[in-house]
């Protein structure tokens, strides 16, 4: 069978991780596994993979500090989805703050899971250019995927640069939420919190740590991105 990708699970419910393998490995995924978070710690920091599964709660080291550990310590853009049981925003946007790109809340269907699995690997498959995008002083590059504002680097998550890159893109027009969720998750929509999440945690980066915001968010309209001294 042809290999569709290499999967990281780092679960510690067996009767979880036993049916997530069994459905991927029967779609011709190869998964590796670990029941704890230093195990899978290890494995996501030394072995090469094309995307994580990475359960929130687990023994020894949790979801949040191993995505942490992930983005800013081993400097890894591998697709993140996080599974957890907890449904509050807070603990959404905790997890897409460590970096995580997606979320399920458990109890979830694995064929949601699966799909949400594949369109990661599609998203981060695609073609990488050379194209630089420039809104005032921020700054992507395609071929490197590194951002920058008033030369300092910012490091974001891959959909944290794929929301930032169809912003950039749109400037300075105004995006409607429908319109960011289909450009950015295609035919796999996010739940209602996940993009709210995703923007709450792209303008943490790009635009708390400097004097004037460039991500506006207009209620009832979407969100823009402009030069500063367009506000």
């Amino acid at each position: 069978m042809h290999t569709t990708g290499t999967v990281l699970l780092i679960e510690d419910h067996r009767d979880i991780a036993e049916m997530i393998a069994s459905y991927l490995e029967g779609r011709g995924f190869v998964v590796d596994y670990a029941a704890d978070g230093v195990t899978g710690l290890h494995l996501a920091t030394t072995k090469p993979v094309d995307l994580i599964v990475l359960d929130l709660s687990l023994p020894g080291i949790d979801g949040l500090d191993i995505c942490r550990a992930i983005r800013e310590q081993a400097k890894l853009d591998t697709p993140i989805i996080m599974l957890t049981a907890r449904d509050t925003l807070d603990e959404k946007i905790a997890g897409l703050n460590a970096g995580a790109d997606d979320y399920l809340v458990k109890p979830f269907a694995i064929r949601e899971l699966a799909a949400r699995v594949n369109a990661q690997l599609r998203r981060n498959r695609s073609e990488v250019t050379r194209e630089k995008l420039v809104v005032g002083d921020l700054v992507l590059d395609k071929s490197t995927l590194q951002v920058q504002r008033e030369g300092r680097d910012i490091r974001l998550p891959p959909t944290g640069l794929r929301l930032l890159e169809v912003l950039m893109r749109s400037s300075p027009a105004v995006m409607s939420r429908a319109e960011l969720e289909r450009k950015v998750w295609g035919d796999v929509l996010p739940d209602s919190d996940t993009l709210r999440s995703h923007m709450y945690s792209l303008r943490k980066k790009v635009d708390k740590p400097f004097s004037r915001s460039m991500i506006l968010n207009h209620p009832g309209s979407g969100y823009q991105l402009v030069v500063c001294d367009e506000q």
